[in-house]
């Protein structure tokens, strides 16, 4: 059974002109814990203090959801984590070759001491915390690099490895596939005998997201990263409701309560000050309308000729639009939701 981890209120913060108040992280927030979403990424505490406020309002709140907090490998980003009290610390540290020889000026061996050091610390501070490790830029970083770095993680008390495709560069069917790299780490680890939950971060900038995270979860991901809207930096990631709505009809993951995605995205959207595209799917406004004649004739008769997909599933209602392709079955469909169905045919 497969987890998810909303970032909503982290990485889509990091949206352009996108910050949420307290009190609209803490609503957003318990809408996600009432679908029922594994772990909430609510922020990362060093950023502002509005930032470190929030993350604890939120680990404080008594939610059935593990609140997360994101953190560079500093200990003074780990510290204010711990303080904060969440159950869930995402640390990131890139070893893509640039970053170590021109960014960092060090190598992957002393970068595996620190990233030994900093995770041994946190986890002496709360043994109970649980500890994810990101290689950032996982997917164009040099595997073996990737795999000393995560075993240093691993070793040392992590109990989550994150594969992010952070310049959405992976593609489905192709050799930079999430399939195989989600395998591939795995059972390099496994040979190890190190055998951390492994988790997918996929951006959005080629538009495959979705089917990254898909290609992932083929592959066994145990945890799966999300916003509502897919907001994030440039592109955005996975969309929160597209991700669930496909799991719990292809996959058979029943596990959420969908129900509150149309009230949760509303909310998102009105806070963002971003729309939601008339034509996105599961949440869109015309996501279950249906406009031409053809379509509305067959679909009055049995919606399922033009959908698989029954909206209440989501707390949707299905609609039939009144414009130049409508034919005479929508009319009277508007009619008949009027209370209005003796009119003459003349």
């Amino acid at each position: 059974m497969v987890e998810i981890l909303d970032s909503t209120l982290r990485e889509g913060e990091q949206t352009p002109g996108v910050y949420f108040d307290n009190h609209v992280k803490l609503a957003i927030a318990e809408l996600l814990d009432k679908i029922g979403i594994n772990y909430i990424e609510a922020g990362h505490p060093k950023v502002t203090s509005e930032i470190h406020q929030a993350v604890k309002l939120l680990s404080h709140r008594g939610l059935n959801t593990n609140i997360a907090a994101h953190s560079r490998l500093v200990k003074s980003d780990i510290d204010l984590a711990l303080e904060c009290e969440v159950d869930f610390i995402g640390i990131f540290y890139s070893v893509t070759d640039d970053r170590l020889s021109d960014v960092f000026k060090t190598d992957i061996n002393k970068v595996a001491e620190k990233i030994y050091e900093s995770i041994s610390y946190a986890k002496k501070r709360n043994p109970n915390v649980i500890i994810r490790y990101t290689p950032e830029d996982t997917v164009r970083s040099d595997f073996n690099k990737v795999i000393t770095a995560s075993v240093a993680a691993v070793e040392a008390g992590a109990d989550v490895i994150s594969i992010a495709d952070t310049t959405g560069f992976m593609s489905p069917g192709t050799k930079n596939n999430m399939y195989d790299y989600v395998k591939n780490l795995r059972e390099s680890l496994h040979k190890k005998n190190l055998h951390p939950k492994i988790a997918v971060h996929c951006h959005n900038d080629q538009g495959l997201a979705l089917a990254n995270a898909l290609d992932a979860y083929r592959a066994g991901v145990d945890i799966i990263d999300a916003s509502v809207m897919g907001l994030g930096e440039r592109a955005g990631i996975v969309d929160l409701a597209q991700l669930l709505v496909v799991l719990n009809l292809n996959h058979n993951e029943k596990q959420w309560d969908l129900s509150y995605l149309s009230e949760l995205y509303k909310l998102v959207s009105f806070h963002s000050g971003i729309p939601i595209p008339a034509n996105f799917p599961i949440i869109g406004e015309n996501a279950f309308t249906h406009c031409a004649g053809v379509h509305t004739h067959a679909a009055a008769i049995n919606p399922m000729h033009y959908e698989h997909l029954n909206p209440e599933l989501v707390n949707r209602k299905r609609k039939f639009s009144l414009d130049h392709m409508s034919g005479i079955a929508s009319l009277n469909f508007a009619l008949n939701q009027l209370g209005i169905n003796n009119l003459s045919k003349k």
